[in-house]
């Protein structure tokens, strides 16, 4: 006897207790899934939290030039005339 000559031409078994399954649900048991659930969502609102934080320190930035070319007029410093030591 070779592999499965005993069942080969046997017909093929239909459940009289659970109904058949559609394509549509057979089809979807195998497509891929979300393994990573709320991946995506995560990363969105990681990169607008970043983005804030840049934006927050850019400001900040431009304030402290501000605030350091407000000082050095202040001080009757040109670019010219004033030396770091």
């Amino acid at each position: 006897m070779d592999n499965f000559d005993d069942i080969i031409n046997l017909p093929h078994h239909v459940s009289q207790r659970h109904p058949q399954m559609s394509m549509w649900n057979r089809a979807a048991q195998f497509a891929p899934f979300a393994a990573l659930t709320g991946y995506e969502d995560s990363i969105k609102e990681s990169a607008e939290e970043n983005e804030k934080l840049f934006e927050e320190i850019n400001n900040q930035q431009h304030k402290t030039i501000d605030e350091y070319e407000i000082n050095q007029n202040d001080a009757g410093c040109t670019d010219d005339s004033y030396v770091v030591r």
